[in-house]
């Protein structure tokens, strides 16, 4: 079985619904994973993307804030979500595929963190420190990888390496790539045993960047991002990916979001 999976913060999906459908018909990934989708449950565009032939939705959103979404060709055989921190924020989902070897996608929108790097004096970023904590919790326990293949994809909203900035020494004290951060991420990811894979086609040494500022008059040539949208795997699927990449030319389309999709695919 060969199977797209792409994973984007489309940042508010009623607003760029045209843009979705674009992507579906362009990328043709199998299942597609958004976050900052902004939309109460209800008012999601369903009947856009059923139109491209993807039937299958599984969401979790509120008005105005946050929001996640699965789409997809395939039809489900479950569904789920949890609750982090306690707060009742829509950031996360996750399905189960049918088939003979099903496969379990989640779907993550780690908080943004605020602007001031100190917990005592940033709510937010305490939140965010919070939710990574009680992610890595989570995600390293037994009941989450209970069968292969997963496949955890999200906006992370944080850039763990050095290549995944436009500058290390300049961010190293702005929200998304300040140490502990990248030092919680990794954590995650190594008591997990989740395998980076956009990282295993793609080498640490290149630059790779998923975002953008809008505030960039032209974000490609200042070409100043950071690589905070990510799809991990585990061991064994990691071993079945035959390709990942960043869909950066989506980022120019008109009205995009400040994000461009991730896209991987595995031969299971």
């Amino acid at each position: 079985m060969q199977i797209r999976i792409a994973t984007w913060n489309i940042n508010s999906v009623r607003l760029r619904a045209e843009l979705v459908v674009r992507f579906l018909k362009e990328y043709a990934p199998d299942v597609l994973c958004l976050q900052e989708t902004k939309c109460p449950e209800g008012q999601f565009p369903s009947s856009a993307f059923a139109q491209a032939g993807y039937f299958h939705i599984a969401e979790r959103g509120q008005s105005g804030y946050h929001g996640v979404a699965i789409v997809s060709r395939h039809p489900f055989a479950d569904k789920g979500s949890r609750d982090f921190c306690g707060k009742g924020d829509a950031r996360h989902v996750s399905v189960r595929l049918e088939g003979v070897n099903p496969i379990t996608i989640h779907s993550l929108y780690v908080p943004a963190g605020g602007d001031e790097p100190d917990a005592a004096k940033n709510e937010k970023f305490a939140h965010k420190l919070a939710f990574l904590e009680e992610l890595n919790e989570w995600m390293s326990s037994s009941n989450v990888k209970k069968s292969s293949p997963v496949v955890m994809t999200g906006d992370l909203n944080v850039a763990p390496l050095e290549n995944d900035v436009w500058s290390h020494k300049q961010l190293l004290r702005v929200v998304s790539h300040t140490p502990v951060e990248t030092a919680l991420l990794n954590k995650v990811q190594n008591s997990g045993r989740w395998v980076d894979v956009v990282r295993q086609h793609i080498p640490e040494c290149e630059k790779l960047y998923t975002w953008w500022s809008y505030r960039a008059k032209d974000w490609s040539a200042s070409d100043r991002g950071r690589r905070l949208d990510h799809i991990w795997l585990d061991e064994a699927s990691a071993r079945a990916c035959t390709s990942a990449h960043v869909a950066r030319a989506v980022r120019g389309w008109d009205r995009p979001s400040d994000h461009a999709p991730v896209i991987v695919d595995l031969l299971l």
